[in-house]
């Protein structure tokens, strides 16, 4: 292959034959795929919507922190207590859990359900008194309020803004 069939277009301002036009025989096309599927690949993991059109992560959260305690609440409709497993260890909060299909695949035609086994891993970055963590779970919304210790309490300082001079 000469370098000129690279170009696509010719001296005269014609255009070259389409080189993905052999779908079957191409290198170019199968060069194409290749690297689409490895950037599928790479970026399978991380929750990036607006650049890949992925979902974030399931279920959803909100996480309030007050001087006194944080507060995580996962939206998990359709599941119920028993389906719910809640751990602190290290300082991350776990939340995890499966959400089963009531019908079999044979009978779906199209689904956007997400189903099967699910884990959020939050780091909690202040520390909080194990034994004082309450959790609550109503109507699909599970609501966890995690204590901060006196020592996590203590270490914030509050910093005045002075206006410029």
């Amino acid at each position: 292959m000469n370098m000129r069939s690279l170009i696509p277009w010719g001296r005269n301002g014609n255009q070259t034959p389409n080189l993905f036009a052999d779908e079957q025989t191409s290198p170019f096309l199968a060069l194409h795929r290749e690297v689409n599927r490895l950037f599928d690949d790479a970026f399978r993991g991380f929750d990036a919507p607006a650049l890949f059109g992925r979902l974030p992560s399931w279920p959803h959260l909100e996480i309030a922190e007050t001087e006194k305690e944080l507060q995580v609440a996962a939206d998990l409709p359709g599941l119920e207590e028993k389906d719910v497993e809640v751990l602190l260890a290290d300082g991350v909060l776990t939340i995890r859990g499966e959400k089963k299909s009531e019908t079999e695949d044979k009978e779906r035609q199209f689904s956007e359900r997400f189903y099967g086994r699910f884990e959020r891993q939050i780091p909690l970055g202040a520390e909080v008194e194990a034994d004082k963590v309450e959790a609550s779970f109503k109507n699909g919304v599970l609501s966890v309020t995690l204590p901060k210790s006196e020592a996590a309490e203590t270490k914030a300082k509050r910093i005045a803004l002075n206006g410029k001079k």
